[in-house]
């Protein structure tokens, strides 16, 4: 699993994790995404799109950090591109419902500085 970031500006950050979401590939991950992902008003991006397995470990991590970010009055959300595998299970799970989900780059950035 690995982990990437890409500061947009002060309150924007991109975050990409590619590789497996399983539980030993969320636990190599975890405490480096939720530094990533925990400041005070920050606005983050999750790119997923190379992600090739998402566990419910780590939707969990994503929900965490989310609700997190919110109550410090940030905002995530989940970019998947085209990944077609990754966006399916996090519309049967549900996740969609309660974290933005986007297909498209530019939307999940107009999003998350919506």
């Amino acid at each position: 699993m690995a982990i990437t970031f890409e500061d947009v500006s002060d309150s924007f950050r991109r975050i990409k994790l590619s590789g497996r979401l399983d539980m030993p590939g969320t636990e190599a991950i975890s405490l480096k995404f939720t530094n990533l992902a925990a400041s005070s008003a920050r606005r983050v991006v999750v790119d997923l799109t190379e992600v090739s397995f998402l566990a419910s470990i780590g939707i969990r991590e994503f929900i965490t950090n989310a609700k997190a970010q919110q109550l410090r009055g940030g905002r995530m959300v989940l970019f998947v591109g085209d990944n077609a595998a990754v966006a399916k299970t996090l519309q049967v799970t549900g996740i969609d419902a309660l974290i933005p989900m986007f297909a498209d780059l530019s939307e999940a950035d107009k999003a998350a500085l919506a």
